[in-house]
């Protein structure tokens, strides 16, 4: 099985990468377009030189690899995709072999989480417009589209992930549910900059408190995200 996990950045996209790392089963690779994605908007990320350095910049590059012989042996592989690596001219026909997931979060975490990053997230940025487009792609091939929703995880971890496998026929392992303080070897260049919440972490943070207030230069930004993020979330999964 390859399971094609997309997101948008801040979304529990990392923890839920090291849930599915930490099965003796998978392996991970994390964000593979990120360098293929920079490299044709030449926009400036953190890290953005060693990024470029480790990765593929051609996107056919990238889809041989995630379309090629399994990694490490191992009898699945769980891809964590960001939405808004998803550029004009990349090929989309790889998605169609693949288990397509959907990782949502409220637009109004997202973007307080990212702000303390990075100043002033655009849209684009966030990833949902470009989230909803995959979604109607995936549901389009498929017949259907497999929606979770971060908060629910943390609401109840164990639930949402046995719902989850059971949902795509693959048996729940309870290794999802907790993993080693630190790095990673499924990390990606820039998890120095990003992942420190995630390395001092060894299972899901616990549930969320109430939303934050968005700054008032953002609330365009929260505007734009809403109507995507709540025609997935009506879609979302529920533990059983």
């Amino acid at each position: 099985m390859r399971i094609a996990m997309w997101s948008g950045p801040r979304n529990l996209s990392t923890a839920m990468m090291y849930a599915f790392a930490n099965r003796a089963d998978f392996a991970a690779v994390d964000e593979p377009f990120y360098a293929a994605y920079l490299a044709a908007t030449g926009l400036e990320h953190p890290m953005r030189a060693e990024i470029l350095a480790a990765q593929p910049k051609d996107p056919a590059d990238v889809v041989a690899q995630l379309t090629g012989p399994l990694p490490a042996d191992r009898p699945h592989f769980y891809q964590k995709h960001m939405t808004h690596h998803v550029f004009a001219g990349m090929p989309w026909d790889w998605m169609d072999d693949m288990v397509n997931l959907f990782l949502i979060r409220h637009p109004a975490r997202v973007i307080a989480s990212y702000a303390a990053k990075r100043e002033n997230p655009t849209l684009d940025d966030i990833g949902f417009w470009q989230q909803a487009d995959l979604f109607d792609h995936v549901e389009q091939v498929h017949g259907k589209a497999v929606v979770v929703d971060s908060h629910d995880i943390r609401e109840d971890p164990e639930g949402m992930l046995r719902a989850l496998c059971a949902e795509i026929g693959l048996d729940f392992d309870p290794a999802m549910l907790s993993w080693p303080a630190g790095g990673k070897a499924c990390d990606g260049v820039w998890a120095s900059h990003w992942y420190g919440a995630v390395w001092n972490s060894t299972g899901f943070a616990g549930r969320e408190g109430p939303l934050p207030e968005v700054p008032v230069a953002l609330k365009g930004v929260l505007d734009g995200a809403m109507p995507h993020y709540r025609r997935l979330a009506a879609r979302a999964l529920k533990p059983a």
